[in-house]
Formats: C-alpha cells, sequence, structure tokens
C-alpha cells in the first residue's frame, strides 16, 4: 500500500489564507448578481466596484475518497448590498448525509443554516469560535464586522456542493441585515419558496441514490 505524505500548511495570519496549496478561488461582486434582496443597490455597488474581491477561498484536496477530508479557508470583506452584510453563495452538500465544522480565525461573522423545512439557525462566529455544521443543512457565512472575516473550515473530500437547492428558493427563508446602529438583526425573504414535502422527499431519494451510485 502507498501511504500518503503527511503535510502542513501554514496560515498567513494577515490575509487569512492558506499558504502552498494547490486550489484557491475568489469571488468578486459581479458574479454575485441576483443574491442580495436589493437589485437596485447591488447594480449601483456593482457599477462602481464590479471587480472587488468580495470573498476568496484557499484549501488542501489530498483526494476524492470518502475517508479524506479537505480543509481549506476562507476570507470575507467587510461591506453591505443596501441593508444586507456581504455574504457567500451558500450551498448544502451534495452528498447530503456529509458534516461540515468551521473555526473562526479573524473578524466577526455568523454562519447561517436552514434545514430543508426552512428551519433556520443562526451562529456569531469569532475568533476561537467553533461551529458545527450536521447533515442535510443548508448554509453559508456572512461577514456582520467593519474588517475582513475569516475562518478554517473541514469536511470529507466526497462531500461537494449543491448551489442550486438555495437558488430554487429564491434565496433562504432569512436574511441577514443591519439593525440600523452597530448590529445585525434577522429579517423574512419574502420571496422565499418553501420545499414542498414532495420536494424534500425528492431531495431524500436523489441523495439516496448518490450514495448507492445508481
Amino acid at each position: 500500500m502507498a501511504w500518503s505524505e503527511p503535510q502542513s500548511f501554514p496560515i498567513d495570519v494577515d490575509s487569512g489564507l492558506l499558504c502552498n496549496t494547490g486550489t484557491s478561488y475568489r469571488k468578486q461582486l459581479r458574479e454575485l448578481a441576483g443574491l442580495y434582496a436589493d437589485a437596485n443597490a447591488f447594480e449601483a455597488m456593482n457599477a462602481d466596484r464590479g471587480d472587488d474581491i468580495v470573498y476568496e477561498v484557499t484549501d488542501h484536496r489530498p483526494s476524492d475518497a470518502a475517508g479524506d477530508l479537505i480543509t481549506g479557508t476562507t476570507r470575507m470583506s467587510p461591506g453591505r448590498v443596501g441593508d444586507e452584510f456581504f455574504m457567500t453563495r451558500g450551498h448544502i452538500h451534495a452528498i447530503a448525509d456529509r458534516p461540515e465544522m468551521y473555526f473562526g480565525l479573524h473578524g466577526r461573522g455568523l454562519m447561517v443554516m436552514e434545514a430543508l423545512d426552512g428551519d433556520f439557525r443562526t451562529v456569531e462566529m469569532l475568533p476561537g469560535t467553533v461551529c458545527y455544521v450536521p447533515p442535510f443543512w443548508i448554509h453559508r457565512s456572512v461577514n456582520i464586522g467593519e474588517s475582513d472575516f475569516g475562518m478554517l473550515f473541514c469536511y470529507p473530500a466526497d462531500a461537494g456542493q449543491d448551489y442550486e437547492i438555495i437558488r430554487r428558493s429564491n434565496g433562504l427563508s432569512r436574511r441577514i441585515v443591519s439593525d440600523g446602529h452597530v448590529g445585525w438583526k434577522v429579517v423574512d425573504n419574502p420571496d422565499y419558496s418553501p420545499r414542498t414535502a414532495g420536494e424534500v422527499q425528492e431531495f431524500e431519494a436523489q441523495h439516496a441514490r448518490r450514495r448507492s451510485g445508481t
């Protein structure tokens, strides 16, 4: 048997990014059209700042094997579109019974999570906070601070990501917006389209088929 080689990767304290890894990507503001509630505010900001990096990810992917782990960091810029804080696109894992762990590195943010039935949770992420995202929960991160927000993450290498589940429901059931002072609040998403019991059953069936390879 060929043993995998142990490896270590430093985290750049200033940038919050993992160094010397093979995979990275950035999301510019212009790539996030349709993510925010205030389309007019987005278009106005996009006209001036469309090339700005809203968030970036670096990770180490040793293999796609079910028993392996992907580890990386994400860094998110501070900002708002209208009253809504900068956020990631969010996803559920393509193999949905795979969990994920996040660890706060710097800044102040939220991990927002939604169950398939629309149940909603938030965990405030500060330096040193660990958040466990259970299987079958949609999740995205939000920067609610005035500086960069960074986290370390780790999840099973075969998990994959499904971004379409959020798009089909017109976003998550709640949005994170400024409270008008220095804090944040959760508000209902009026455009949200709840998943029916049939849609949830179909998602579970698709998950079962993915796991069995049929």
